[in-house]
């Protein structure tokens, strides 16, 4: 066990020392039942707080405010036309502690800045941060870049943990992590703290160190976030997930102890924190994470096509299928096709690994269906191959003439800070539904491809379908299959071939913002859609499970779609070291016996 600032900290703020549970039974002496808020005569004095800010530092110790909070009180200032300016900037909205990249979620969630938050630079800091809400009964919150569908990291009422300005990336040519000397071989590999983005590492392991890290598909996704939750991007159909290349964690755990966690120091938490699920286990303050060789290539295929009717969309469908389970169901392939109830298809691929014959040779037998039939009408219809070590470059793209990434256009702002167009949607989006559902590799089989093919068909006249194959690891390498199978994630992504994404919502509602009126019977309509949709997929894989990170709020079978058969080994795990729930997020490990505001304990178990 690694202590890092327990003398400072401890006498300053009170830290327990010890073991997590026997530390924070000793020192709590009951169970907690509910937390304190601002109002309440147990919220801590000026003094206390002052307490903190000496320790943490006085500009390291914010009063957040809501995002559009400047609208507010000054709808014609400087500040009210920055945010507005930039509301749709991804790095812009994870620069500020009220800032979350979603503004919403019907019926579920609104964005709520905490009362106070510590913008921690160092692991001390995070412990200071941790013991304080602890001594003082506190609600915590944890967020790096607050890109969370869920919300799960947003909490009113609560002390923050902003790990955002933890962002420094190091390479090692040969890492063995923390009390694994002699034990397991030295691997290249990358650390990152908490608050880096997965732009971050692309950059340093890929752009400018030649060498490849799996990791997220969107560039603003926090680092430490995505491998807690499993994490998939782009190539996890030949490299696995983020949580399987997870070499080394450090945690801040909830009796303010700073914490190394790897397959040989506290190997359960470890095992946890590799697809358990963000914000429960601790604040994770730096994780490393396996690097790989470089491809020669990233590969690409995207196309848009429109059906005539419904039945040229059913042979469309059926026709695609076969085009996947036949050429695509392998290590190379992954990313998207859609399927829209306005018999739309659509193309947005992506591979490693082969050459601009051998993507021609894969795709063009189904280009070519597609161009012969007068039953579709073709928009565009592309695929090809590109140097991988430019994949990420911003600059060298847009040489190119290749506009693919927007800059982060703010003075001083990273020239390796970009997001995908793509993703543009997604920035502020206030989310009228969402659900996902692996579904497994045996609908593959040439005699479940028609079940398969008429039940997409009976989705998509609910709502559009997003079919995200590299979120299923079946089809890929041997090892990565076996790997994933070692986390924490439900053991279900092993046997998926595809992760099926229905969701939808408008643009950003964030509190504050000026704008016009929802239409909420249209919008409950349009939930009411995508349950429809999600509904006519389960009758073809009722025990589907459903991905953590991008998943239905109102899930009321989370623990066994989420987790399946590991869910009682993490509770295991959260009760040796987090019995009393510091950490608490919706639908996380162990939040059933906690209200849905993280405040109150309704349901104590001993399980």
């Amino acid at each position: 066990m690694t202590v890092v600032g327990g003398g400072l900290v401890q006498a300053a703020v009170g830290g327990a020392v010890g073991g997590p549970a026997a530390a924070i039974a000793a020192k709590a002496g009951k169970t907690v039942r509910t937390r304190v808020r601002p109002r309440d005569a147990g919220w801590p004095s000026a003094k206390e707080w002052g307490k903190l800010r000496q320790v943490v530092g006085d500009a390291n110790l914010l009063r957040p405010s809501a995002l559009f909070g400047s609208c507010a009180t000054d709808a014609n200032g400087a500040a009210c036309a920055d945010v507005m300016k930039n509301m749709r900037n991804p790095f812009y909205i994870s620069d500020q502690p009220g800032g979350t990249e979603v503004s919403g979620w019907l019926d579920a969630w609104t964005p709520a800045a905490s009362e106070y938050a510590v913008a921690a630079h160092s692991a001390s800091q995070v412990a200071a941060g941790v013991n304080f809400a602890r001594e003082h009964n506190l609600r915590l919150a944890v967020k790096g870049t607050g890109h969370s569908y869920l919300g799960t990291s947003n909490a009113a009422d609560s002390l923050l943990i902003w790990t955002h300005a933890m962002n420094q990336v190091r390479m090692h040519d040969a890492f063995v992590g923390q009390g694994c000397e002699g034990k397991v071989a030295a691997t290249p590999a990358v650390s990152a703290e908490s608050g880096a983005m997965w732009i971050d590492l692309y950059d340093a392991v890929t752009t400018r160190g030649g060498r490849y890290v799996q990791g997220g598909g969107c560039t603003s996704v926090g680092v430490a976030g995505l491998v807690q939750s499993g994490g998939f991007g782009s190539f996890s159909k030949g490299f696995g997930t983020a949580a399987a290349g997870l070499l080394e964690a450090e945690i801040v755990t909830a009796d303010g102890q700073v914490r190394v966690a790897n397959a040989c120091t506290n190997p359960d938490l470890y095992w946890a924190l590799r697809g358990g699920g963000g914000g429960t286990w601790g604040v994770v303050t730096r994780v490393t994470l396996r690097t790989h060789d470089l491809p020669a290539n990233f590969d690409y295929a995207v196309g848009k096509v429109k059906a005539q009717s419904d039945e040229a969309f059913k042979q469309l469908i059926a026709r695609a299928m076969d085009h996947y389970a036949d050429n695509l169901f392998n290590p190379h392939w992954g990313e998207q096709m859609h399927f829209d109830r306005d018999n739309t298809f659509e193309i947005s691929m992506v591979g490693q690994g082969l050459d601009g014959e051998q993507v021609k040779k894969v795709w063009e037998p189904f280009f070519d269906f597609l161009k012969g039939s007068k039953d579709f009408t073709v928009e565009r219809l592309v695929a090809g191959a590109a140097p991988a070590r430019l994949w990420w470059d911003v600059v060298a793209r847009e040489a190119r003439g290749n506009h693919s990434m927007i800059r982060d256009p703010r003075p001083g702002a990273p020239a390796s800070h970009a997001w995908w167009s793509g993703d543009q949607d997604q920035v502020g989006a206030y989310l009228h539904g969402y659900d996902s559902l692996w579904l497994p590799a045996t609908l593959l089989k040439k005699e479940e491809r028609g079940r398969l093919a008429e039940a997409l068909f009976a989705a998509s006249r609910h709502h559009q379908l997003e079919m995200h194959f590299n979120k299923g690891i079946a089809g890929a390498p041997a090892e990565a299959v076996a790997a994933v199978r070692e986390t924490a994630t439900n053991p279900k992504v092993a046997d998926a071939f595809v992760l099926v994404i229905i969701a939808d919502g408008e643009r950003p509602s964030y509190p504050g913002l000026a704008r016009p009126a929802m239409d909420m019977a249209a919008a409950r309509e349009n939930k009411r859609q995508i349950d429809l949709a999600a509904a006519e997929l389960r009758k073809v894989a009722p025990e589907a499970g459903s991905y953590v990170s991008e998943s239905n709020f109102f899930n009321e079978r989370w623990q066994e779609e989420y987790w399946g058969t590991n869910y009682p080994k993490l509770r295991a795990v959260k009760k040796k070291y987090d019995p009393e729930g510091m950490f608490v997020v919706h639908h996380g490990v162990g939040s059933e016996e906690w209200s849905a505001d993280g405040f109150t304990r309704v349901d104590i178990k001993q399980s």
